[in-house]
């Protein structure tokens, strides 16, 4: 058997690796082998996530650098975070939305979460969702406030997922959710406390602090939805938590950089 690197890195080098490998499409094959408990590697998803961010924010740079306008940049950031992700957190609000929007019961809610298959909640969801995002990124326009916005977006939307993997059980007994394990509270105060010292630097005091509390009131209403939607979490809600909260950080960014009128 070939010799896996990952199993000789550091704890925090393999935690990081274990987030990034699951997070990004990026060739880090020695990560892949499950030798790194996910929610153990918790205080590292915002750090992945603002470097998602920063290559979002590079793409916007680029449209803008070439001629671009606003709303052909902001459309060309978001969809290159959704091409380094593979997608895998707008695929999981779609099937929230269709589970939670379409199931009569507990098991028809995940019965339809499980189909890969997306129904008209799903779609919309993910229209809204590119939608929102974009028009937030338009209406900010400068490309040094986007950027930042951007990457302080992706590291507190991520910083949030430890908290529901801590304050929600595996919904089911097989699947991502009952894979990745719940979240400790090492792994939940590290990636709260990157994910806000993210944020302030990214955005300042005021902003920054306004959206991780917009944020966080979002994140603990989801968690109540899930326990009563399916009794836990799946891989697909941690994806529909990670949704709202860019698209809250992205607003709250737009909004505080808005000009009066």
């Amino acid at each position: 058997m070939p010799d896996n690197p990952f199993r000789r890195a550091s704890p925090f080098l393999a935690g990081f690796l274990a987030a990034t490998a699951f997070f990004t499409r990026l060739p880090i094959a020695a990560a892949r082998h499950h030798d790194w408990p996910l929610a153990d590697a918790g205080w590292a998803f915002p750090l992945v996530g603002a470097g998602i961010g920063a290559a979002a924010a590079l793409a916007f740079l680029l449209a803008q650098l070439v001629g671009l306008g606003d709303w052909p940049a902001a459309l060309l950031a978001v969809l290159s975070g959704v091409a380094l992700t593979a997608a895998l957190h707008e695929d999981g609000l779609a099937d929230t939305a269709d589970g939670f929007l379409g199931g009569r019961d507990r098991e028809a809610k995940l019965a339809i979460m499980r189909d890969s298959r997306h129904g008209t909640f799903g779609v919309l969801a993910i229209v809204f969702s590119i939608s929102l995002r974009s028009a937030a990124l338009a209406s900010i326009g400068d490309v040094i406030h986007a950027g930042l916005a951007l990457i302080a977006a992706h590291a507190v939307s991520r910083a949030a997922l430890p908290v529901a993997m801590w304050r929600l059980a595996p919904a089911r007994a097989e699947g991502l959710g009952a894979t990745a394990g719940n979240a400790r509270p090492p792994a939940v105060i590290g990636a709260v406390a990157i994910g806000a010292a993210i944020s302030v630097t990214a955005l300042g005091p005021m902003r920054g602090g306004v959206g991780i509390c917009l944020t966080g009131v979002i994140v603990f209403a989801m968690v109540g939805i899930a326990r009563r939607q399916i009794g836990g979490q799946t891989g697909d809600v941690l994806g529909a938590f990670q949704q709202l909260g860019e698209i809250v950080m992205l607003l709250t960014a737009a909004a505080a950089t808005a000009p009066s009128r």
